[in-house]
């Protein structure tokens, strides 16, 4: 081992035993940095029935680069008082959401208003946040960062804060090949690793690819019913949910509320009839990531089935003309919802939610 390599070796031996944000800097001689050499990533072989990958042409994958975002994002050095990181909010066993809370707590003790979403197979999404406000993941992840309730600071101090780790600037380098730290470099940073956490081996998948697995019979009697029309003795959820991310990441009302309480998307585009509209999420690795919903209402699954069985609200305002399948619920006998559940919990991906090259690269 030579050159960056032996510097950044030696750094993280020091740096991966200790609190991250409560180190004392350690200087380093930037000014013999080796040559700038980046490996290039090599993400898993893409599963059949997959998208094919999309990853940005002017931030390709590095090994330095999905390493540097994924200690920026369990980092808590980017918060006003250095306690939170994104992974406070986004922990890898429940599918990268908030640990079992409706609404995530800030560094101020601030309460947010909206559920922490799970965060897998981003690089296929079209917006980001329940109301879309983000159209890009490098947009997306600037923005905890500045939210009061939230991490509390401000784009400028959190940079200032890595431009004076040693450690952070020699991690630049080795990404990026500069150890001048900028925003878009911190977003290209975490928008590499982020693009790595793909989840696409749920023992369904796997059903579906004729592979060796536990999918069940009444996971079996489940996706029938998940895959079929209510007049056909099924539930209709593969109208928002039927495609290969079981989500077609389309802003929706699906008649939560008789009356809007929370604006939703309609505050973003400025259009009455999008109020109430939230991002119709994954469905895959569901089965960890309660509360569901927008703003995390509903605790189980049970829950979730149940209301749309005979809780869904058809007079709400701009509800979507695709819930005119169910105008007065599903209706769905016990046996059914017991099934359906299963399914659902088909959609896991184990391998997913217990990769070590996504867990606490500190610890």
């Amino acid at each position: 081992m030579k050159g960056l390599g032996k510097i950044v070796f030696i750094l993280l031996g020091v740096f991966l035993f200790a609190t991250p944000a409560c180190q004392k800097d350690i200087e380093v001689p930037l000014d013999i940095l080796p040559d700038f050499n980046p490996i290039p990533y090599q993400l898993p072989s893409r599963k059949v029935g997959s998208p094919q990958y999309n990853i940005r042409p002017d931030n390709p994958l590095t090994e330095q680069g999905v390493m540097l975002g994924r200690m920026l994002f369990y980092d808590p050095i980017l918060s006003s008082d250095s306690t939170q990181s994104c992974a406070s909010c986004h922990n890898q066993v429940n599918a990268f959401t908030d640990n079992g809370r409706a609404l995530s707590v800030g560094v101020t003790g601030a309460i947010g208003k909206r559920n922490s979403m799970a965060l897998f197979n981003l690089m296929w999404h079209p917006s980001f946040f329940w109301d879309g406000r983000s159209p890009n993941i490098r947009h997306q992840v600037l923005r905890p960062i500045e939210d009061p309730t939230e991490m509390n600071s401000s784009i400028p101090e959190a940079m200032k804060k890595l431009q004076n780790s040693s450690m952070y600037r020699i991690q630049f380098y080795s990404a990026f090949g500069t150890t001048k730290i900028t925003d878009e470099l911190y977003a290209k940073a975490m928008e590499q690793f982020l693009f790595t956490l793909i989840s696409f081996d749920s023992e369904s998948d796997k059903f579906d690819r004729g592979e060796p697995t536990d999918f069940s019979a009444a996971a079996l009697r489940g996706k029938q019913i998940f895959f079929r029309e209510p007049s056909d003795g099924g539930a209709d959820c593969f109208h928002c949910h039927g495609t290969s991310h079981f989500a077609d990441f389309t802003m929706s009302n699906n008649g939560l509320d008789a009356t809007t309480t929370d604006p939703g998307f309609g505050e973003v585009s400025g259009k009455p009839f999008d109020l109430g509209k939230f991002k119709v999420v994954s469905l895959r690795n569901v089965a960890q990531s309660a509360p569901y919903m927008h703003d995390g209402r509903f605790k189980t699954l049970e829950e979730v089935i149940d209301f749309y069985s005979t809780g869904v609200h058809a007079n709400s305002p701009n509800i979507d003309p695709k819930m005119d399948e169910i105008p007065e619920g599903l209706n769905l006998t016990a046996e059914q919802k017991a099934d359906l559940i299963e399914f659902l919990k088909s959609l896991s991906d184990q391998n997913f939610l217990t990769n070590p090259k996504f867990s606490n690269p500190f610890n």
